[in-house]
């Protein structure tokens, strides 16, 4: 009985200290996956969210790792004021643009590269909450002019207007053609026959402006009649 007595207590203290520990943690939040382009500035966001009073302990630390993996190095710390990085490739290209009481532990990369391509790590601690998520930040960076993505909606639109437009175009080139005819023929004092005057519409629908279209558009992509010379 003492036996088991023991071992219950023990058990009843872990759960204790586990349920301490995970009160006294930190809660870390940021942009999973961001894409930016080469020259320009991102901004890494970081939100933060501690069961403690914020303190002059609270302190931030931003890591980087690159793509191909390696090493990890620390790029910037903050404790009261701001670390950024004094050597390494990220020098004097960090900003802090946070706010600690507003649970901001944001920081702005400018002047990038690809070279900047990476996962970078945000990571809080407020003694005594210490304990927290690693949550991390995929950065993609791009030149500009290349961040076209042909994505699903995109291949559609295209297979959907590029006929359409084609199509407009050859239109308009044939209407110019006819046009180009009908002004030839209007200058050489040409004539229509018989036929091709009852097939006219009547005086009285040429008289209208809908009329007028109408015959002209007819005129225009009538491809089975043979252009006079």
């Amino acid at each position: 009985m003492r036996g088991w007595a023991a071992g219950g207590l023990l058990r009843l203290g872990l759960l204790l200290l586990y349920g301490v520990s995970n009160v006294l943690s930190l809660e870390i939040k940021v942009d999973p996956e961001i894409q930016a382009f080469v020259d320009e500035q991102v901004t890494l966001k970081c939100s933060f969210r501690s069961f403690s009073p914020i303190t002059q302990k609270l302190t931030v630390d931003w890591t980087y790792q690159p793509l191909t993996g390696g090493h990890m190095e620390t790029i910037f710390h903050y404790q009261s004021v701001a670390y950024p990085a004094a050597v390494g490739t990220f020098r004097d290209r960090i900003l802090w643009v946070g706010n600690i009481a507003k649970g901001d532990a944001s920081i702005a990369i400018r002047n990038l590269t690809m070279n900047d391509n990476g996962t970078f790590t945000c990571a809080v601690k407020n003694p005594p909450d210490v304990h927290h998520n690693i949550p991390q930040t995929k950065l993609t960076v791009t030149h500009r002019g290349f961040s076209f993505q042909l994505t699903s909606a995109v291949l559609l639109s295209i297979l959907v207007f590029l006929p359409s437009a084609i199509v407009v175009i050859l239109l308009l080139v044939r209407m110019g053609r006819k046009f180009g005819v009908l002004k030839h023929r209007k200058k050489s004092g040409y004539k229509k026959s018989s036929i091709e005057v009852s097939d006219e519409p009547e005086r009285t629908e040429q008289g209208t402006c809908l009329g007028r279209m109408g015959t002209w558009c007819l005129q225009c992509v009538d491809t089975d009649e043979e252009e006079p010379y």
